[in-house]
């Protein structure tokens, strides 16, 4: 049985859920199960939007220590971080928007999968962080490269360094996720704005995420330019007519696939 579950509803909207318990350890099988949700969902053309939450009293609350522990070499280390670094990747560089809906603990490679997401939505009474240094260890999913990214460096030496947790309600604060919900309200939210998402034309949503992420990557000019470029393959599509017809009329636009 699959410790990442997925479904979709009539939205298009594919919610991937970790049980794992006690607290959703990120193990290797687990791993197995996201990146096989994860190809379902980027292959499903019914899928518009994803949303990854964990089971109880957790999002992901890091590593299977087990196996941490029979790491002894650099190449054990090194090698064993590669599939997650993969998976992890492969959800940030998604042409469909993943939303994390972070409940409860987020450690850890936990964390780390949160950052890869494109949006994320914390409880409240979330805890976020990345303790990896009291093992003697680091980050190893991306944390100590997408964290300093999204909130700077010097709140990143903070986290990496410290190992401490931070709240929902800080982590919106830094930046680390977009907002917060209240206690127990988090995949309600994070399912509201993905219907939102859900209802416009696949060929601007994936336009417009490859725009934001190349573009990140350029200088101003060139990402202009890149920007231009994509705006004028819009015009082109099914999906511009029907929304500029939809406003015209004053209704509520069709989404257009095409």
């Amino acid at each position: 049985m699959s410790t990442c579950s997925y479904t979709v509803d009539e939205h298009g909207i594919a919610l991937m859920s970790i049980n794992n318990p006690p607290m959703n350890a990120l193990s290797t099988p687990v791993l197995g199960d996201i990146k096989a949700a994860v190809d379902r969902a980027l292959k499903d053309d019914s899928v518009r939007v994803v949303v990854f939450t964990g089971e109880g009293r957790a999002f992901i609350a890091g590593a299977d220590i087990r196996e941490v522990e029979k790491l002894n070499t650099q190449k054990d280390g090194s090698d064993y971080l590669k599939n997650g670094q993969d998976i992890f990747n492969m959800i940030e560089n998604a042409d469909k928007p993943f939303i994390a809906a972070v409940n409860g603990f987020a450690l850890g490679g936990g964390m780390e999968l949160a950052l890869a997401c494109h949006i994320r939505i914390a409880d409240e009474s979330a805890q976020l962080g990345l303790p990896e240094i009291k093992l003697g260890i680091i980050p190893g999913y991306g944390g100590t490269q997408r964290t300093p990214r999204y909130i700077g460096k010097a709140r990143a030496y903070e986290l990496v360094l410290s190992g401490n947790f931070i709240s929902g309600k800080q982590a919106a604060e830094y930046g680390l996720v977009n907002r917060t919900a209240p206690k127990g309200e988090v995949i309600a939210e994070a399912m509201k704005l993905a219907k939102s998402i859900a209802a416009k034309g696949r060929p601007a949503i994936k336009i417009a995420m490859d725009v934001i992420k190349t573009g990140f990557g350029m200088n101003l000019m060139d990402a202009q330019k890149y920007e231009r470029d994509e705006f004028g393959k819009l015009c082109e599509t099914a999906n511009k007519k029907e929304g500029v017809a939809a406003f015209m009329e004053k209704r509520e636009p069709r989404a257009v696939d095409k």
